[in-house]
């Protein structure tokens, strides 16, 4: 457990997946909610490695989106010969779809396993 936590750790001061942050303000800014947190708003030099570290992540996802569409619309991909490239490009975002509601479906079968049977 302590291997998993100081990978998950590692990955989290990367910035890797900072885009999700992203996603995270902007839904929050269109339900006109704000955004609940224990800890301190970032100031100064830890706000500016926070936007940075967004920054890069969301040109980390720009590069992987090029490459997948890329090599999508080049055929070069080990889908089936003869599918054009925009039934492809289809199949793709429908299959991304389909992982990102397991994502969230494990998130809350986690949830759930923690709330009390009376609830």
């Amino acid at each position: 457990a302590y291997f998993t936590f100081c990978v998950a750790m590692l990955i989290e001061f990367s910035g890797l997946l900072h885009a999700s942050y992203l996603i995270q303000f902007a839904v929050a800014a269109m339900s006109g909610k704000p955004i609940e947190s224990n800890e301190e708003p970032r100031q100064g030099l830890a706000s500016a490695f926070f936007w940075g570290r967004c920054l890069v992540s969301l040109a980390i996802l720009g590069f992987c989106f090029a490459v997948t569409f890329q090599a999508l619309f080049n055929e070069q991909t080990t889908l089936w010969s003869g599918v054009p490239p925009a039934v492809a490009v289809i199949v793709w975002v429908l299959l991304m779809c389909v992982v990102g509601m397991l994502e969230g479906m494990q998130i809350a079968f986690f949830a759930m396993a923690k709330l009390p049977e009376s609830e």
